[in-house]
This record gives structure tokens, C-alpha cells and sequence, in this order.
């Protein structure tokens, strides 16, 4: 990896330093050539700092803010009034060129729009979407827009197509990302009349592999490799897996302590339940794009531990290293997206 310079809003988020700085020490770990420019109250993180004592320190810079974004924020008092907060001195880190992304955990709603403030969009790109990893019975597919926009029209469905599969192309290394419209149903006919024209434009733009329609279950099947919705769909589905995956985790305990019998079976058993565990573990997926910025910005989870912070920490050093914007530029000159 090329010398990569993440921009950490460490106040954000539920857990703020906590929670972020032992992130960060791990990342630090894992990539040499990684830097991080630590956003916050100084004297909060340096103390954290120093209780921690990570190896790498010295590749990690403070940057003082003297404001946090609270996470019952409304939109205008975080742009109006938070104006040296963590996460906006966070952003402008890279819009000044000293970082090359920017991680918060705060305030989707204000972390979207202080960034499409701070950085504005690419050219070609009317709305940003919040993209993430969903995972799948093969791997794991990117699906967008998860919330940012709630009504869309048929451009935007295609700018969103466009977008994925640029991110799609860098970091999973697939030539021909399969792209997929979410719908009630496979056939030509179904859905509503937005999806239907989207629909038409996703099939003949000459940059995209597009595969039609798919529904729920075929996401799970691994039957695209982008999906793309509007951002109330998106959302509901998000928060619907979230909430499947915690109630399959409730059950199973549940069921192995239920008797010692069952307890026991436990025990023998316990070799794949940490496997299927691991492969259904939110923490693992986390780290959002906000894509469609004239930037790079990851949202993690306002709730996410260390190892779901670190992952979104992951997500926007591999951004930066093959750099995400560039290449949806790329793919928005390729053909006709306005």
C-alpha cells in the first residue's frame, strides 16, 4: 500500500475516543505506510493516547477540534454552528489535501451533508448514496443508496449504478461488476414506473453489466455484485438484515442453553458456531461510502466497536489507495450519465 493518510474523527460516534483510538493502533498494525491526522479535543486523546500506548504512535498526528457533533444533532446546527467540530475538521482535512479520506462515526445525516458541503459533488453526480458490503452465500455485494436519498428518479438509480460499480471494479477486482436494480420481482413488468425507466437507461449505457432485476433473496444469493435502490428501500433492507442476523444470534443461544443436554451439544459444537458467528458479524461489514463526493468519506456505525470501527478504517485506506473518485469519474465519461 503507497503511503495513505487517513483523516479519524475520534469524537464521533457512541464510544468516541474509546473506541477509536484502539481502532486506529490496530490499523497502524496491520498497514506500515498508513498515517492518521486524529481529530478532537487534544488533551482527551493525548490522555487516551498515552493510556493506550500504541505502537505506531508515530505515525499518528493530533488535530484539535474544539466542537463534537452530537448525535441528536439537527443538519443545520451541525453546518451553522459546529463549524470546528471533529467531524468537519475531519473533512477538511481532505479537501485541503492532507488526508486522503475521511472516518466519523457521528451523525449520518450531518456527516452527509457537511461533507457534500465541504467537498461538493463530482461532475455528472446530482445526489450522493451511502454505499456499503452486504454480505452473501459467495462473498459479499455492495448495495446503494442505504438512506441518503429517499425519492429519487430514474438519473439518479443510474448515477448510483455507475458509482457502485466503480467501487466495485477497485476493490474487489471485478472487471464486470454485475449490476442489479432491487425489485418485487424479476420480470420486465413489475415495480413502479421510476425502477421500470431506470431499468432502460441501465440497460444501454455502454459502461455497465447490467443484469436486470433482482429480488431480496437473490441478493443473498449472490446474484449481483452492485444493487441499487432508492435510499427508503435501501435503508429498510439494511436495518432488516441487522435485525434478522441479532435475532439468529438470540435464537441460537437461546436453544444451546436451554438444558444441559442441549448445553453439552453446545460445547462440540462450538468450532462452527464461532465460524458462523464470525461470517455473520455486522462488525465485519462496517464503513460506509458516501459516494458521489468530490472526496472520499466512510460512515461507520454509531455503535460499532473496535473491530467494526477498524473495518470501516479499512474501507477508506483501500479507497484512497485506488482512488475511488478518480475512477468514478472514469466511468461517468464513459457514456451519457446526465
Amino acid at each position: 500500500m503507497p503511503e495513505v493518510i487517513l483523516a479519524v474523527d475520534a469524537m464521533g460516534g457512541d464510544h468516541g475516543p474509546e473506541v477509536t483510538v484502539p481502532a486506529v493502533a490496530r490499523i497502524l498494525q496491520r498497514h506500515i505506510q498508513l498515517r492518521v491526522l486524529l481529530i478532537g479535543d487534544s488533551a482527551t486523546l493525548k490522555a487516551q493516547l498515552e493510556r493506550d500506548s500504541p505502537k505506531g504512535s508515530e505515525r499518528i498526528t493530533v488535530v484539535h477540534a474544539s466542537q463534537v457533533v452530537a448525535m441528536d444533532d439537527p443538519v443545520n446546527v451541525a453546518l451553522r454552528n459546529r463549524r470546528d467540530s471533529s467531524m468537519r475538521v475531519a473533512i477538511n482535512q481532505v479537501r485541503e489535501g492532507r488526508a486522503h479520506a475521511a472516518i466519523s462515526a457521528g451523525n449520518t445525516g450531518a456527516l452527509m451533508a457537511v461533507s457534500r458541503f465541504v467537498l461538493k459533488t463530482l461532475p455528472g453526480i446530482d445526489r450522493p448514496a451511502i454505499c456499503t458490503a452486504i454480505p452473501h452465500e459467495q462473498g459479499q455485494c455492495h448495495m446503494l443508496d442505504l438512506g441518503a436519498n429517499v425519492d429519487v428518479e430514474p438519473e439518479h438509480l443510474l448515477q448510483f449504478a455507475l458509482m457502485g460499480a466503480a467501487l466495485s471494479r477497485a476493490v474487489e477486482g471485478l472487471e464486470y461488476p454485475r449490476v442489479s436494480l432491487l425489485n418485487i420481482g424479476e420480470e420486465a413488468i413489475k415495480g413502479s414506473e421510476t425502477v421500470k425507466q431506470a431499468a432502460e437507461k441501465l440497460q444501454t449505457h455502454p459502461v455497465l453489466h447490467y443484469q436486470g432485476f433482482v429480488e431480496g433473496d437473490g441478493v443473498f444469493k449472490g446474484e449481483a455484485d452492485v444493487v441499487v435502490c432508492d435510499g427508503f428501500t435501501g435503508n429498510v433492507a439494511l436495518k432488516t438484515m441487522e435485525g434478522v442476523a441479532s435475532m439468529l444470534g438470540t435464537m441460537i443461544r437461546e436453544e444451546i442453553n436451554r438444558n444441559l443436554f442441549t448445553r453439552l451439544a453446545g460445547l462440540f459444537s462450538l468450532p462452527w458456531l464461532r465460524n458462523l458467528k464470525q461470517r455473520m458479524n455486522p462488525q465485519r461489514y462496517n464503513g460506509a461510502s458516501l459516494l458521489g463526493l468530490d472526496g472520499i468519506v466512510v460512515k461507520s456505525h454509531g455503535g460499532a466497536d473496535v473491530e467494526g470501527f477498524t473495518s470501516a478504517l479499512e474501507v477508506a485506506a483501500r479507497e484512497a489507495e485506488r482512488n475511488v473518485p478518480a475512477l468514478i469519474r472514469n466511468h461517468l465519461g464513459a457514456g451519457d450519465a446526465s
